[in-house]
């Protein structure tokens, strides 16, 4: 019954793994085609002004996404201090949004 029980996970959740992986890949693609790590850092590249590691712990969706479209309203929301201000990226392809949003989401410490 373990066994069955088991097989059944992951016939049914093996499809879902592997789309996040090709979307965290693809925000990872995104990330560097926006080149962001003349702003932000991950690990040790990019600029440490603007470290990201841990904000996928940190941020929702959501929120992750209105730094990307709404940088202005975050700043003056979480009253922010950072200089220069974030650029906005209103123009950005929803599916690489997306995309971009899976991948700084999977940046747990």
């Amino acid at each position: 019954m373990v066994v069955a029980t088991l097989a059944f996970v992951v016939v049914v959740c093996a499809p879902g793994f592997a789309q996040d992986a090709a979307k965290i890949e693809r925000g990872k693609a995104v990330y560097a085609e926006q080149k962001c790590s003349l702003c932000h850092s991950i690990g040790d590249v990019g600029n440490k002004k603007g470290p990201l590691d841990g904000v996928g712990g940190k941020l929702s969706a959501a929120d992750i996404k209105a730094w990307m479209i709404d940088p202005k309203g975050m700043t003056e929301k979480t009253k922010a201090t950072r200089k220069p201000p974030m650029k906005a990226y209103p123009t950005l392809k929803a599916e690489d949004a997306d995309a971009l949003v899976a991948y700084i989401q999977s940046l747990k410490k």
